[in-house]
């Protein structure tokens, strides 16, 4: 009983046994824009080296110098905050994709359409476009680097250079080798998040959010099996129902946060009291369901008085006016049954016949 009392004295405990996942649409794009955010960072940090070693060699102004150094070292952490300050960040991270194209295309003009270099900016916005958007943003992408590069060099009249000088070869490996591996680095991150969120969606298919205990979708799979093993195997078991008594006058009288407590409480009694084998599950409102396998009549009874004596002794730090009390219907399995709805519905009736008898008190099925 100190167990259960030093649990609820904790500061949200009851955290433990939720998951929540937001699904709000901000969040979902914020975290689109976060997958892009590093690669742009270092890609067009690697790409300034290589244009940079052909614009030494070009007759180039000043100014082709000044929006190289904002591309590259600027507008990475500019297109974050827009994403970040967007109503809708995929969206706005969509926008920064296409202009990543954009101006990857200038830049190609520009430096003559060298090869290496037009080569390597070419891959990092395919890789961008095509890992973050898909076929679609790919096709979008081919397509504003063709047209920004062709007017461009058409309106800058920038010389062909198919000649790829030493220099501008090494600068260009970093960009080559090093973004791919980033890129697959992300992308492994993401999919590791993915499994995570599939894991926990798994989680709240088959848990109770308030409790933490199998929902009664997933409790009646269990109980299925756990019925057809028993059969097979002649193996004994019991079934228990178990319903906080007068739970309708707890929550008018004290309210539906107290009532909620109330089912916690009797919730984390049934797992401290009963077996780790025992598979409890939440089966509607203030009702519960255990399935005991290996278990007799008798030994299932003596089981439930001692969440009986626990519940006497308990009370809630808050409310310590407050009795918490159960009825609970056990049925053990025999075999006239056919089906594990009889079996059901067996615990039910000896429930309906323990509420009838005054409550407080376990009834077993005849």
């Amino acid at each position: 009983m100190m167990k259960l009392n030093k649990f609820f004295s904790e500061k949200g405990a009851r955290k433990d046994d939720t998951f929540v996942l937001n699904d709000e649409p901000y969040s979902f794009g914020l975290q689109f824009a976060e997958r892009g955010r590093l690669p742009r960072v270092v890609g067009l940090g690697c790409a300034y080296l290589p244009i940079a070693s052909e614009l030494v060699a070009q007759p180039v102004g000043g100014g082709w110098w000044l929006l190289l150094l904002l591309w590259s070292f600027v507008w990475p952490h500019l297109a974050w905050q827009m994403a970040l300050k967007a109503p809708d960040p995929q969206l706005a991270e969509l926008f920064n994709l296409k202009f990543d194209a954009l101006l990857a295309g200038i830049w190609m003009a520009v430096i003559g359409f060298n090869i290496l270099p037009s080569i390597a900016l070419g891959m990092m916005i395919s890789i961008n476009t095509l890992g973050l958007g898909g076929l679609r943003l790919f096709g979008t992408g081919v397509v504003l680097v063709a047209t920004s590069s062709l007017v461009m060099w058409q309106l800058g009249n920038f010389p062909l250079n198919f000649h790829t000088a030493m220099l501008t070869l090494w600068m260009t490996l970093p960009a080559l080798l090093i973004y791919p591996l980033l890129f697959a680095w992300v992308s492994y991150r993401t999919a590791q998040t993915l499994e995570q969120h599939r894991q926990r969606l798994q989680v709240l298919s088959m848990r109770d959010g308030m409790t933490g205990v199998y929902n009664r979708v997933h409790w009646e799979y269990l109980l299925r099996n756990a019925f057809e093993a028993c059969r097979r195997e002649k193996t004994e078991a019991t079934l228990l129902l178990i319903d906080i008594d007068h739970f309708k006058t707890i929550n008018d009288t004290w309210g539906h946060d107290v009532g909620d407590e109330a089912i916690i409480v009797v919730t984390r009694l049934l797992q401290l009291t009963l077996r780790g084998t025992d598979i409890i599950g939440r089966f509607g409102g203030d009702e519960f369901a255990v399935i005991m396998s290996g278990t007799s009549p008798e030994q299932a009874i003596a089981a439930i008085e001692r969440v009986h004596a626990r519940l006497e002794v308990f009370r809630l730090p808050a409310f310590p006016q407050l009795l918490l009390r159960v009825s609970v219907g056990a049925a053990p399995l025999t075999n006239s049954m056919s089906h594990y709805r009889e079996w059901l519905k067996s615990a039910d009736l000896a429930l309906y016949k323990a509420k009838k008898a005054g409550r407080n008190r376990t009834e077993v099925a005849a």
